[in-house]
C-alpha cells in the first residue's frame, strides 16, 4: 500500500472533529481536550462538530466536508467511525479515527495504535507531512437505491439478528440486555436460507452466521473474516451454515483468533461484488444498523485516505 503525498491532496481547509463523549461507556471523555491540542500541532484550525444524535453526527460530517473541511477526525468507536466515513467516502477529504470506543475494528485493523493519544500522534504527524494512505471501503446498495458505506464487516447472521433484539428490549439497560437477547436467540436459532451471488455467480445455502468483511474484525476484536484485507480491492465472504446451539456456543469463542474458518460447517469465499438475500434479516454494518436484506455490497478501492 503506497502513501500519498501532500501533492494528491493540498487542501488547508480546517480539522473538522466528530467526537462521541458517550464511546467506551464515556472512559475517555475527559481526553479530549488534550487530543484537540495535540491535533493542533499540526498548524491547521481544529473545529469540533456538534452533535446530540447518530444522525446529527452524520449529519455534521457532511456539511463539514461540503463547507471545504481539510480533514474530517473520529474519536470514538466503530459507530462513530461509521457516521464519519458516510461523509468522507469516495471524496478527497482524508480522514482519521481515533479509537476511543467499546469497540475499535475499523482503526485497529487499519494500523493506528489502540491507545487514543498514540493515534492521534500519527494522525497529527500525518496532517504536518501532507501524508494520506488509501484504504477500501465497502458500498452497500439497498432496493431503494440509496448507498451506505462501512469500512470493517456487514453482519447478516446470528449477530445481527442478536443486535436487532436488544434494540427492540426496553429492559435491562446496559449490557445486560444483549446478554439476555443473546439468550433469547439462542432457544430460536435456526439456520435460514440465503442466497449469495459472488461476483455473478450464485449460492444457495442454509446458515447461521454471514459475514462481508471489508476488513477483518467486529465487535471489539472477534476476527470473523480473519484473511481480511482492506487493501486489496475485495470482500471477504464468511457463511456458518448449519450450527446447532451447542456447536454454535463452541465454535463462537475461536472467532477471537480467526480459527473458526477451519471449522468443517465454515465456508469462505472472497469477491469484488457480492449481492445477498434472506428472508426478514437486518443487517449491522460496523456495529451499526443498516440496512435490510437484500443488498448489493461493493468493495470500492482506495475510497478513504487515511492519515498515517
Amino acid at each position: 500500500m503506497l502513501a500519498v503525498t501532500a501533492d494528491d491532496h493540498s487542501s488547508t481547509g480546517p480539522v473538522a472533529v466528530l467526537a462521541n463523549p458517550t464511546a467506551g461507556r464515556g472512559r475517555h471523555r475527559g481526553l479530549l481536550p488534550a487530543l484537540l491540542e495535540r491535533l493542533a500541532t499540526a498548524g491547521r484550525p481544529v473545529e469540533l462538530l456538534t452533535a446530540g444524535t447518530p444522525a446529527e453526527a452524520e449529519a455534521a460530517c457532511h456539511a463539514a466536508v461540503a463547507c471545504g473541511a481539510g480533514a474530517l477526525i473520529a474519536v470514538g468507536g466503530d459507530g462513530t467511525v461509521h457516521r464519519a466515513l458516510q461523509a468522507v467516502a469516495g471524496t478527497a477529504v482524508p480522514f482519521g479515527p481515533v479509537p476511543a470506543g467499546t469497540g475499535n475494528d475499523f482503526a485497529a485493523d487499519s494500523g493506528f495504535p489502540a491507545d487514543p493519544l498514540g493515534a492521534v500522534e500519527v494522525i497529527a504527524a500525518a496532517l504536518r507531512e501532507g501524508r494520506t494512505r488509501p484504504v477500501d471501503l465497502a458500498r452497500m446498495t439497498g432496493t431503494d437505491g440509496g448507498d451506505r458505506w462501512y469500512g470493517a464487516v456487514l453482519a447478516a447472521g446470528f449477530d445481527a439478528i442478536v443486535n436487532e433484539r436488544a434494540n427492540r428490549m426496553r429492559w435491562p439497560r446496559g449490557p445486560r440486555r444483549y446478554d439476555l437477547a443473546i439468550l433469547i436467540e439462542l432457544a430460536r436459532l435456526r439456520p435460514r436460507r440465503y442466497t449469495l451471488r459472488l461476483d455473478g455467480e450464485v449460492h444457495e445455502l442454509d446458515a447461521v452466521l454471514v459475514a462481508v468483511g471489508n476488513g477483518a474484525s467486529y465487535g471489539g476484536g472477534m476476527r470473523i473474516c480473519p484473511d481480511a484485507d482492506p487493501t486489496d480491492g475485495l470482500l471477504d465472504v464468511v457463511v456458518g451454515g448449519r450450527f446447532d446451539r451447542r456447536t454454535l456456543m463452541r465454535v463462537k469463542p475461536r472467532i477471537y483468533q480467526g480459527t473458526h474458518v477451519t471449522h468443517p460447517l465454515v465456508r469462505s469465499y472472497r469477491a469484488r461484488t457480492v449481492e445477498l438475500a434472506a428472508e426478514g434479516i437486518t443487517t449491522y454494518a460496523d456495529g451499526e444498523r443498516s440496512l435490510d436484506l437484500p443488498v448489493r455490497i461493493t468493495a470500492v478501492p482506495g475510497a478513504v485516505r487515511l492519515l498515517r
